[in-house]
């Protein structure tokens, strides 16, 4: 078994996310540079030689390295000091206080990702104070704007920095998190990620008073037949590998469920109905699974009309497309402009404000296979799994450089309240608790010692 490190790290991480949560890195404006260089305070305290870099004044990514004695692979620990705006009306405590309270650190990014920074920092330390001789060199960036697509951080820092940043493998978030089952946990590993397409459609008519509406060209009228046209559209099932063993890995820890994931993966064409059947009879990883097997189209921002009596001369609509991997945004983009070319619809206006492809990486490497023997020998009942996930991470910056980037932030999930699953990332009251710190700061830490060694 791997050394348990509670007692010799407890007091140190939960002091360190604190003073994090402290600083308020809410993006926009992000003000990520306070973050680094509290970072690169408590790094030089343990002899690590950090650099601050800024895209823009105040919006700071930090990196450091622990250099190998061989010539080996390169590992990366990533993760992002910019967190989600918090109202703190909706909170129990003020969402930057960083309190402790029932054995939980609360605040804003204590999940999303300040958390993992601690634990990714906390392992690093571990690995000097403890002279492990590596094999390669063991970065960590923690790094600006990921909430806000990344284009301050890490997609500018390989643009521009690209020989102090690139690594051939990366660990950053988006899996690590287990799946309780009868017989077991389930811990994922996000090794793929829906790619983006946020776009806008602008209709123009002609105002008029809005009792005469014969005079005028109501611009709410095209964008809400478009709307109907996009939201309602049923996209091909398509299950890509990471899926595909998803469903399978799930299937061996739960015999409920391998009847219908062996009949969704041998029928995608009754993948929907079979979901529909254990949504009703309440299964929760059904609505999980749904995002994961389409493309989606879904409506978020709606702007028309400037009075209640004035026929509005324009209106816009925002939509979030997500694609999956194999997707590509140019084909994407012609089934869109086909589907509203069908319906009528084109003189609407398009506005692409971000557009990148999924990323997917191989499993049949030695950085995964560590990582499952790691967690299998904490936790001998366990399986492990890829997943895709269904948002966005630094990790696609990474991916399309060629590097390996697996999303592992081991953790334990809460128990249920009143039988539903709590989702606290970017939600009221985010917490970790102080015995996920050390459950991951522990795993993280074998994992980067058996892999580098």
């Amino acid at each position: 078994m791997p050394i348990q490190l509670t007692h010799q790290i407890r007091d140190e991480i939960c002091e360190l996310l604190q003073k994090l949560i402290c600083i308020d890195t809410t993006n926009p404006p992000g003000n990520e540079t306070l973050a680094a260089q509290f970072l690169e305070q408590e790094l030089n305290k343990d002899n690590f030689e950090c650099e601050i870099i800024e895209a823009k004044p105040a919006r700071g990514s930090l990196i450091t390295r622990l250099k190998g004695t061989e010539n080996g692979p390169n590992l990366l620990l990533l993760s992002h000091l910019d967190v989600v705006s918090a109202n703190p009306t909706e909170w129990s405590i003020p969402p930057f206080s960083g309190v402790i309270k029932d054995g939980f650190v609360y605040g804003r990014g204590a999940l999303d990702m300040k958390g993992m920074t601690a634990i990714e920092v906390m392992a690093l330390k571990l690995l000097k104070r403890n002279g492990i001789k590596l094999k390669g060199d063991v970065l960590l960036a923690a790094t600006a704007d990921e909430e806000n697509g990344g284009s301050n951080g890490v997609g500018w820092l390989l643009k521009h920095h690209r020989e102090k940043f690139i690594a051939d493998y990366v660990l950053n978030e988006g899996g690590g998190a287990s799946i309780p089952t009868s017989s077991g946990n389930v811990f994922t590993i996000n090794t793929a990620e829906k790619g983006i397409i946020w776009f806008k459609l602008k209709a123009r008519g002609k105002p008029g008073h809005g009792s005469m509406p014969n005079t005028a060209i109501n611009a709410i009228t095209p964008i809400i037949c478009a709307i109907e046209k996009l939201g309602t559209y049923k996209p091909e099932i398509v299950y890509v590998p990471t899926v595909e063993t998803f469903l399978k890995k799930i299937s061996e820890k739960n015999p409920y469920l391998k009847e219908s994931f062996e009949e969704m993966l041998k029928h995608p064409e009754k993948s929907m109905q079979i979901l529909d059947d254990l949504a009703c009879n309440g299964e929760p990883l059904a609505e999980e699974i749904r995002p994961r097997i389409q493309l989606t189209l879904t409506p978020t921002m709606l702007l028309g009309g400037v009075k209640a009596n004035i026929i509005p001369s324009e209106c816009e609509v925002t939509f979030d497309c997500r694609i999956l991997p194999g997707q590509t945004v140019d084909n994407t983009i012609a089934l869109i402009r086909d589907l509203l070319s069908k319906a009528g619809l084109n003189e609407l206006e398009f506005e692409f404000l971000q557009a990148h492809n999924g990323t997917e990486s191989s499993i049949q490497t030695p950085l995964y296979q560590t990582i499952t023997d790691v967690l299998c020998e904490f936790e001998p009942n366990c399986t492990v799994t890829p997943t895709l996930l269904c948002g966005g991470t630094d990790s696609k910056f990474y991916r399309a450089q060629g590097s390996i980037c697996y999303g592992f932030h081991p953790i334990h999930t809460e128990p249920p309240v009143n039988g539903k699953y709590i989702r606290r990332e970017h939600g009221i009251d985010e917490r970790i608790s102080i015995d996920n710190l050390i459950f991951g700061t522990s795993v993280m830490y074998e994992t980067i010692k058996r892999f580098m060694t």
